[in-house]
């Protein structure tokens, strides 16, 4: 059983950055960002494999950069130019396969990290 941590969420305002951390409990081939906020449906932000190969929503790219140290099994999201519509609750994700992260039907979640951007 692998354990997901994140950190790194908090209050921003528009414009500005945060950086997200998610550390994980073993060795994760491919992991990823969901995020979901009050009242609608969660989304896949980025994601990333073991070897570096990423993928970005398009309300997001430019923005955001997905990033992974594999000796510390730990993924990062790197998020800048803010927007008020990024807040949600950010949540990592790792599985195997990179196109089961991107399906939303990993096996590993993490508790999320809450992310408010205000204007």
């Amino acid at each position: 059983q692998v354990q997901l941590v994140e950190s790194g969420g908090g209050l921003v305002q528009a414009g500005g950055s945060l950086r997200l951390s998610c550390a994980a409990s073993g060795s994760i081939f491919s992991m990823g960002w969901y995020r979901q906020a009050p009242g609608k449906q969660r989304e896949l932000v980025a994601a990333i494999t073991r070897g570096g190969t990423t993928n970005y929503a398009d309300s997001i790219a430019g923005r955001f950069t997905i990033s992974r140290d594999n000796a510390k099994n730990t993924v990062y999201l790197q998020m800048d130019s803010l927007k008020p519509e990024d807040t949600a609750a950010y949540y990592c994700t790792a599985d195997l396969r990179l196109s089961t992260v991107m399906s939303g039907v990993s096996r590993y979640w993490g508790q999320g990290t809450q992310v408010t951007v205000s204007s």
